[in-house]
C-alpha cells in the first residue's frame, strides 16, 4: 500500500489547488525569455543558451535560443549572462508564530502567515509547507482565499495537521503556541490515531506529520501501535505521513511501519548496516533540515539575510543568540558540536548512497537569524558541503519536493508547468551559493516586485516587538 499510496496521492484539495492555480486568466501577451542558461530542475541536462515562452502564467515552449517560434506580438527578456531555475519548494516549515525575536500565538495571523509567504517568495520559493503546527481551519480558510486571489503575490501556503501524545510533539518553542490554539491531535491509542487521520482525510489532506520523538526523556513518545495505526490509515486513505525522528531507533521503527518522509537527520549515533539496508529497501523522501540552529547569518554580517530584516531586529537577534538554548554561540564550537558535525559529515553521504530521497526542508519559523526564505538557501550549502553536487541539491529543492506534495505544475521548467522561476547573476551549478545572487524571481509569469519588499521588509517598526 506505500508505494500505491505515493504513486496516486493526488486527493482532493491538492487537485483542486493545482487546477485553480493553472487556469488561463484570458489571454495576456507572450513573453519570450531568451539567452540565459537553462537549469531544468530534473535530470535533463542544462542549456547554455536557452529560451522559453510563457503565456498566461505558463510556460508554452522551451529549448535553444533561436529554436522556439514567438507570437510577433511577443514580449523579449534578454536574459544572456544570466541563469534561470525553477522556483523552490519548501516541505518543512513552522509559519506564522514568528516575530523574529520572539514567538507566540498571538502572531497567527492571516497577514504575518502572508509575511512569510512573501519572504519566501522574496528569496525565490514558490510554495511552502507548514508542518504539524498550524491550525487547521486556518489554514484551510487561508488556502481557499489564496486561490482566490485575495492575498498580494506570495509563494503558495501547503500545510498539513500533525498528530503527537498529550504534552508531546512541538519543541519548547511552539509547544506553548500551539496548546493555546489546540492545533496538535493528540491521540494515546491506535484507535484515537485512526479517527485523527479520518477526520483529515475528509477535509481533503494528503498529508500527515506525527511526532515520534521523546526529546531526551523529557516528552512522552508515541506508542509503537499507535505509529503503525497512523501510517496504515493514512496510506488506506491514499495520504502520506512525515515522521518527525531524531534517534536511529526511532528513524528504524518509523521506516519498518511504512513512514513516507524521515524529517531530521540521525546526528550523534553512527547508522548501521541494518538501517541503511532498511532505506535502500523504502527509499523514503528525506527532510533534512541540517541548517536549523545554524548561527552564522547572525555571526557575522550576512547581506543577503540582512537585506530583508530591520537593522534594529537583526541586532536584537544578535544580542539575544546566546539565550536561545538550541543555538549555538558564535564562539568556538564545544566538543559537542563538533562531534555533530563529524557524524553528520559520515551519516550524510551513507544516506545517500542507500537511496534516501533528500526534499528541501529548513524547519524556519521558530530559531533567530534562520528565517523564511534565506533558510533554504542555507540548507542547500549544507548539502554541497556534505557531499551533493550542486545539481543534485537543485533537483532536491524544485521538482522532488515538487512530486513529494504532488505539485504537478511546479518544480521544473518544462512546458505545461507555471512559470515560476528564479533569474540569478551566476551559475549555481558552478557553486551552490550562486542560488544567493537573485536578479529576479517570477511566479505564475509575474515578476515579483523584490525592491518594493525589501523596503516593507526593512522598515523598522514603529512598536518594536
Amino acid at each position: 500500500m506505500r508505494g500505491a499510496a505515493r504513486a496516486v496521492v493526488v486527493v482532493a484539495l491538492v487537485a483542486l489547488e493545482a487546477a485553480v492555480f493553472a487556469q488561463p486568466r484570458g489571454e495576456a501577451p507572450a513573453v519570450l525569455f531568451e539567452g540565459a542558461r537553462l537549469i531544468f530542475g530534473d535530470a535533463t541536462p542544462s542549456i547554455d543558451a536557452g529560451a522559453f515562452l510563457v503565456q498566461n502564467g505558463q510556460i508554452r515552449a522551451v529549448g535553444a535560443r533561436g529554436a522556439i517560434t514567438a507570437p510577433p506580438a511577443a514580449r523579449r527578456v534578454d536574459l544572456s549572462g544570466r541563469t534561470v531555475m525553477p522556483a523552490m519548494v519548501n516541505v518543512h516549515v513552522h509559519i506564522g508564530y514568528e516575530a523574529y525575536t520572539t514567538w507566540g500565538a498571538p502572531h497567527h495571523t492571516p497577514d504575518n502567515v502572508l509575511d512569510h509567504l512573501q519572504r519566501e517568495a522574496f528569496y525565490g520559493v514558490a510554495a511552502t509547507t507548514s508542518v504539524g503546527s498550524s491550525p487547521t481551519g486556518q489554514m484551510l480558510e487561508f488556502q481557499r482565499d489564496q486561490r482566490a486571489g485575495k492575498y498580494a503575490m506570495a509563494a503558495r501556503l501547503l500545510f498539513m495537521p500533525g498528530i503527537a501524545p498529550p504534552n508531546g510533539g512541538p519543541d519548547h518553542i511552539l509547544r506553548e503556541a500551539t496548546n493555546e490554539l489546540h492545533v496538535v491531535n493528540e491521540v494515546t491509542t491506535a484507535a484515537e490515531a485512526r479517527t485523527a487521520v479520518l477526520r483529515m482525510a475528509t477535509q481533503g489532506i494528503g498529508h500527515v506529520k506525527m511526532w515520534v520523538d521523546d526529546r531526551n526523556g523529557t516528552y512522552p513518545k508515541l506508542a509503537p501501535e499507535t505509529v503503525r495505526a497512523i501510517v496504515s490509515e493514512a496510506h488506506a486513505r491514499k495520504m502520506l505521513v512525515h515522521a518527525h525522528a531524531i534517534q536511529l531507533a526511532d528513524q528504524k521503527a518509523v521506516l519498518q511501519a511504512g513512514a513516507d518522509v524521515l524529517v531530521h537527520m540521525v546526528q550523534r549515533q553512527p547508522l548501521d548496516d541494518d538501517f541503511l539496508a532498511l532505506v535502500t529497501k523504502t527509499r523514503p523522501y528525506w527532510a533534512t533540515v541540517i541548517g536549523l540552529g545554524d548561527p552564522t547569518a547572525l555571526c557575522t554580517p550576512d547581506p543577503f539575510f540582512e537585506q530583508a530584516m530591520p537593522a534594529s531586529v537583526t541586532a536584537r537577534m544578535r544580542a539575544t543568540i546566546e539565550r536561545q538554548p538550541l543555538v549555538p554561540s558564535c564562539g568556538p564550537l564545544p566538543a559537542t558540536a563538533v562531534e555533530r558535525e563529524r557524524q553528520m559529515a559520515i551519516n550524510f553521504p551513507k544516506m545517500l548512497a542507500a537511496g534516501a530521497q533528500v526534499v528541501l526542508a529548513t524547519d524556519t519559523g521558530i530559531h533567530p537569524g534562520h528565517t523564511f526564505g534565506s533558510g533554504e538557501h542555507v540548507e542547500l550549502a549544507r548539502w554541497v558541503q556534505l557531499g551533493m553536487t550542486p545539481a543534485e541539491a537543485i533537483v532536491a529543492a524544485t521538482s522532488r519536493p515538487a512530486a513529494l506534495m504532488s505539485l504537478t505544475d511546479l518544480g521544473t521548467l518544462a512546458v505545461g508547468k507555471r512559470a515560476s522561476f528564479v533569474v540569478l547573476e551566476a551559475n549555481p551549478l558552478d557553486d551552490i551559493k550562486n542560488t544567493r545572487r537573485i536578479a529576479d524571481v517570477y511566479l505564475d509569469g509575474d515578476r515579483v516586485d523584490r525592491a518594493a519588499l525589501r523596503a516593507r521588509f526593512t522598515r523598522e517598526p514603529r512598536d518594536p516587538r
